[in-house]
C-alpha cells in the first residue's frame, strides 16, 4: 500500500471524526451543561443553534419532501405541489433566486474587473488617471452601500446583483492589475520582436502571465458574491435565502434559520470545488 494511499485513508478518517463528533456534541453536548458548565458552552443552547435531528425534520418540511405531520411528500406531485404553492419563498425557490443572483454578480463583476484590471494594468496613463478614484471609490465599506444600492434599484434581483458585482469587482481588479504589472517585459519584448500585434501580446503573454492572479481570486470573489447577494436580502427582498433568515429570526425559529444558513454553506462549498476544476482544466489546457 502507498503513502499516498495511506494518507488519503487518514484524512479521510479524521475528517469523518471531526464531523461525527461535532455533531454528537451540537445534538446532546448542552444536556450535560448543568453537570460540565466549564466544558460545554452556552451558545449550545437548542434555543440559538437547534439540533442536528431537528434542522433535518425542519429541511424536510421547508424542502416539501415531508408534511408538517412527518408524512413523506417527495413522491406525490399533487401533494409536493400544494406544499410549494403554500409560500412563494420556498426553501427551493429561495435558494434558486440567491443562487441566480449570485451568479450574475459574480459573473459580471469578474467580467468588468478582469477588463478594467488588464485595460489600466497596460496603460500607466490611464491607471494615474483613474488611481484616486478608484482607492477612494474602494475605501468605502460596499456592505454600507447596499442600502443605497436598494433604494436606487428596488427590492427585486437588481439590487442584489449590483450589490455582488460591486464586490467581487474590485477583488479581480485589483488582482488582475497587479497580474499585468508583473508580467516579464522582457517576454513582451521577444514577442514584439517576433512581430506579435498588441492584441496577440496579450493574448500569448499578458493574460497568460496573469492568469494565475485572476484564478487566486475567484474562490473568494464568489464566497463575497454570495456574502454581497445575502446582506442584500437582509435588508430588503422578496425572496431568496438571506429573507428566510431574516423572517426566522423574527420568529425566534432557529431551525428555519440554521437551514438557510447550512445551505449557503453548501452552495459556497460546491461552487469552490467547481471553480478549483475549472481552474485546473484550463491551467492543464494551456
Amino acid at each position: 500500500m502507498s503513502t499516498q494511499q495511506v494518507s488519503w485513508r487518514a484524512v479521510a478518517f479524521w475528517r469523518v471524526a471531526i464531523l461525527v463528533t461535532v455533531l454528537a456534541v451540537w445534538e446532546w453536548g448542552f444536556a450535560a451543561r448543568s453537570n460540565l458548565p466549564w466544558l460545554i458552552p452556552e451558545f449550545l443552547d437548542p434555543y440559538f443553534v437547534s439540533r442536528p435531528s431537528e434542522i433535518w425534520a425542519q429541511f424536510l418540511r421547508m424542502s416539501c419532501l415531508e408534511s408538517r405531520e412527518g408524512v413523506w411528500i417527495a413522491s406525490d406531485e399533487q401533494a409536493f405541489a400544494k406544499c410549494l404553492s403554500r409560500s412563494e419563498n420556498n426553501l427551493w425557490i429561495a435558494t434558486l433566486v440567491t443562487l441566480r443572483n449570485t451568479f450574475w454578480g459574480f459573473a459580471i463583476g469578474v467580467g468588468s474587473g478582469f477588463l478594467a484590471g488588464l485595460v489600466l494594468g497596460r496603460s500607466r496613463f490611464l491607471a494615474r488617471v483613474f488611481s484616486p478614484y478608484i482607492i477612494a471609490f474602494n475605501s468605502i465599506p460596499r456592505i454600507a452601500l447596499v442600502p443605497l444600492i436598494i433604494m436606487i434599484f428596488g427590492l427585486g434581483d437588481a439590487s442584489k446583483i449590483v450589490s455582488s458585482l460591486m464586490i467581487v469587482f474590485f477583488l479581480v481588479f485589483f488582482n488582475t492589475y497587479n497580474g499585468v504589472l508583473q508580467t516579464n517585459q522582457d517576454l513582451i519584448n521577444v514577442s514584439k520582436l517576433l512581430g506579435a500585434s498588441k492584441v496577440q501580446q496579450m493574448m500569448k503573454v499578458v493574460i497568460p502571465s496573469a492568469a494565475i492572479w485572476v484564478f487566486s481570486s475567484l474562490t473568494p470573489a464568489f464566497s463575497y458574491s454570495l456574502i454581497g447577494v445575502v446582506v442584500g436580502e437582509f435588508i430588503g427582498a422578496e425572496r431568496g435565502l438571506g429573507r428566510v433568515i431574516i423572517e426566522a429570526e423574527g420568529r425566534g425559529s432557529a431551525p428555519d434559520m440554521m437551514v438557510a444558513i447550512l445551505t449557503l454553506m453548501i452552495i459556497g462549498g460546491l461552487f469552490s470545488k467547481v471553480i478549483d476544476y475549472v481552474q485546473t482544466l484550463l491551467i492543464r489546457g494551456g
